[in-house]
């Protein structure tokens, strides 16, 4: 099956790999040469390794770039959380972490539960094309979705925009809030987005090697090692099978 995989790369030897800097706890880093560096960064190079292959690693701004650039043929693997519109066109191997995903509200909110917040004229500010963002306009049916690009964006527009909620992952959340005294974190999560290695979808060998990849790396340790030698241990949960 690793022949099979091998020649299912677009250049032959080395494996492309797409990576998402905006999520700050799957990338931490950037080393001197400009190469990313975090628990995504590693798990791909387990992947290199597995298939023995040199690894390329082909940055973007936002998750969003990483979905449509598998369609220009720019990257092997692409690691970003699983979502229902992104498989149309990426195939998702198992998801090797989770992060839970809940509103932050101001101070003196009326909004106390996460049930509050889906109602007539609740704005919520949320990072553009990022897998929550997906997730709520899919089912969200009263409050409104308000973009920005990335994190810092959507915080910037929650503050000067005055918006009613500030939807996040919960350990970027907890940061914003220790900058907006009296904010409140809601308790509980509308999701959790587990992120995930994809790949194009005809390439069937890549993937079950793939697929493989992450859950030995779950079942041996190494998913949670990483978590904990990149100091996001207590912000990302290993994947579960659920």
């Amino acid at each position: 099956m690793t022949d099979a995989a091998l020649s299912e790369l677009t250049v032959p030897g080395t494996l492309r790999v797409g990576i998402n800097l905006a999520n700050i706890l799957l990338v931490t880093g950037m080393s001197p040469d400009g190469t990313p560096e975090g628990v995504a960064p590693d798990m791909a190079a387990v992947v290199a390794q597995r298939l023995g292959t040199a690894v390329s690693y082909v940055s973007y701004a936002t998750p969003g770039d990483v979905a449509d650039a598998v369609g220009r043929d720019e990257w092997d693997i692409g690691l970003i959380a699983q979502d229902p519109e992104r498989a149309g066109t990426i195939a998702f191997c198992g998801a090797y972490v989770e992060i839970a995903a809940t509103y932050l509200v101001p101070d003196g909110s009326p909004l106390q539960s996460i049930a509050d917040v889906d109602r007539p004229g609740v704005r919520i500010a949320v990072s553009g094309r990022s897998a929550y963002d997906l997730f709520l306009d899919r089912t969200l049916k009263q409050a409104t979705l308000h973009r920005a690009d990335g994190l810092a964006g959507a915080f910037e527009l929650f503050k000067t925009g005055k918006l009613d909620a500030l939807a996040g992952l919960v350990p970027a959340l907890k940061d914003n809030a220790e900058n907006l005294p009296g904010s409140k974190i809601l308790d509980g999560h509308y999701t959790t987005v587990r992120q995930a290695i994809g790949t194009k979808p005809r390439n069937k060998a890549l993937g079950a090697i793939v697929e493989q990849v992450v859950a030995d790396a779950i079942a041996s340790g190494v998913v949670a090692d990483l978590v904990q030698r990149h100091g996001v241990d207590g912000k990302l949960q290993v994947a579960s099978d659920t």
